[in-house]
């Protein structure tokens, strides 16, 4: 059930118009958007993020978004509220652009697939998820976090898949810090929640692809094809989903009146030679002929960065980090038992949305095509 205590101090913050955010201190880029948001959106400087901003700008909903730079904050499409913070910022309940809010979406993590992991990977994965659950507490709102399909969905076998009540791939993806700080992320913000009363809807979706990474992040697999720098195709698997159709179906749980605990959003399952090959036909290039056993690639990665980090150098960009190499011999088996029913859930056909991640690629990608970058973004 949805957390009814409401802060008293809320009864004066909701008085508090949003059109009436100022610019009050040096290098304060606050806005107003249009209307009073009843959203508040983390991560909305990211891929994801992007895509919800203008679903629910199609939608004529309002949203403030939590925004931590002046860069990120003048990027963003459709016309969001604009509050200055983070997941890790003191808390912001009474901030106006907050006061109203009735769902948080959490999108907002750091992501990095390496042992080598950024200092603030499980601060803000964990930390800045706790936080949006007390925030939601704080604003007897409900929260939505985005999570992983991966923190369930990962194996050693073809054909093996998780649905929602299954159990956390400790076993496999647990070994790798970013998936670890997702699954205790999960977990410990299901126990704040139910301890404070917060109505928590975690959701699972897998690789997005489609227009609009500006980042070049979650991309990076179809732009290194494209560019030539995929020598040998591993012997695992790919998962993907289309973003715009993940963002709708977050848009439609968060309309929702009594969305359930958790929803997995799958895409399309294939091994990474079909995947690669699928990317080569949609982008006119030539895939690699050979695959490579994942333990010899592991073998090689491992090597090579002990030899790098014994003469403390970094190594190059080519030789791939045993973090990935690992992830790369595992199969990303993910179903769902009501998104497609309940939320109206269906990712496009994989090649539809290999055929638009490539194309707004070609021409954004200065490597690809040198032109204005983001300009159809």
């Amino acid at each position: 059930m949805t957390n009814s205590s409401t802060n008293t101090s809320n009864a004066t913050s909701n008085a508090v118009d949003d059109a009436v955010i100022s610019a009050t201190s040096p290098g304060n880029f606050e806005r107003a958007g249009k209307g009073r948001s009843t959203i508040l959106l983390t991560g909305a400087t990211g891929f994801l993020g992007h895509h919800l901003l203008r679903t629910f700008d199609r939608q004529d909903i309002p949203v403030s978004a939590l925004v931590r730079s002046p860069e990120g904050a003048s990027r963003l499409p459709g016309e969001p509220t604009i509050v200055r913070g983070g997941p890790l910022a003191p808390p912001m309940a009474k901030k106006p652009g907050v006061s109203g809010i009735r769902t948080i979406v959490h999108t907002a993590a750091v992501v990095k697939h390496s042992q080598n992991v950024p200092k603030d990977l499980f601060p803000l994965n964990v930390e800045g998820t706790l936080n949006m659950v007390r925030l939601a507490a704080d604003l007897g709102a409900r929260l939505v976090f985005v999570s992983s399909s991966g923190t369930v969905g990962c194996f050693k076998y073809e054909d093996v898949v998780a649905d929602e009540h299954a159990p956390y791939a400790e076993e496999v993806a647990g070994r790798w810090p970013y998936y670890a700080s997702k699954i205790k992320a999960e977990r410990e913000a299901r126990k704040l929640a139910q301890k404070l009363g917060v109505d928590l809807t975690i959701v699972r979706p897998p690789v997005l692809l489609g227009p609009g990474d500006h980042r070049f992040r979650s991309s990076s697999h179809v732009l290194g094809m494209m560019r030539g720098h995929v020598p040998l195709i591993p012997r695992g698997g790919m998962h993907f989903a289309d973003v715009r159709d993940v963002a709708g179906a977050i848009a439609k749980i968060v309309a929702t009146d009594k969305p359930r605990s958790i929803y997995h959003l799958p895409g399309h399952a294939m091994s990474l030679r079909k995947f690669f090959h699928m990317i080569g036909e949609v982008a006119g290039v030539e895939p690699p002929a050979h695959t490579i056993p994942p333990s010899v690639l592991e073998s090689v990665a491992r090597t090579a960065h002990g030899l790098f980090s014994a003469a403390r150098m970094h190594p190059p960009s080519w030789i791939p980090d045993p973090v990935i190499t690992e992830m790369a011999g595992c199969y990303w088996g993910l179903s769902t038992m009501w998104s497609h029913e309940e939320l109206g859930y269906q990712s496009r056909l994989p090649r539809q949305t290999l055929v638009d991640t490539a194309d707004w690629l070609r021409r954004n990608h200065p490597a690809l095509a040198g032109a204005d970058r983001f300009r159809d973004a």
